[in-house]
């Protein structure tokens, strides 16, 4: 099955935080290959305010950065030597398709797969499945490594 590492574990890795972190579990963990960020939408979710309000739905960018926050995980896991201080910026997203809505209380799987890296460029493909196993979303990205410290230059 892989590994399992839980929120405090994954602050750890990578910068997001409430309310911008979008894991509560990254499980199925192999490292430099796949893994599965888990994330219960609960209808206290911020977003849902404006997302429509008398019908909130999760909007479609949360997903496809639940998937990026996955990978983001996933890279620092397997090489945390290398990614110490360091930052993933997304590159690019393509081929994004939206199959359904996701409503308050739902729980989401995201399932990311590394397909290639070039120095410090990652390529990613995912796929965000209900918990019915039914698929919502999918995407294809491509995220950087930089230093932290370019963040910073302000």
């Amino acid at each position: 099955m892989g590994n399992t590492i839980e929120t405090n574990q994954i602050k750890e890795l990578i910068p997001h935080r409430e309310p911008f972190l979008f894991i509560d579990k990254l499980e199925n963990i192999k490292k430099l290959e796949t893994a599965t960020g888990v994330k219960t939408f609960t209808r206290n979710e911020g977003f849902f305010k404006g997302h429509f309000p008398g019908q909130p739905v999760v909007p479609g960018v949360i997903l496809v950065e639940l998937m990026a926050q996955t990978a983001a995980a996933l890279i620092a896991y397997s090489i945390r030597d290398e990614t110490f201080d360091k930052i993933v910026y997304l590159m690019n997203i393509e081929n994004t398709k939206f199959r359904k809505p996701v409503f308050p209380d739902e729980k989401i799987f995201a399932n990311v797969k590394a397909i290639r890296s070039k120095g410090r460029v990652w390529r990613f493909e995912g796929v965000t499945l209900d918990i019915n196993e039914e698929r919502v979303c999918e995407a294809k990205w491509s995220a950087m490594i930089m230093d932290r410290e370019n963040e910073k230059n302000t």
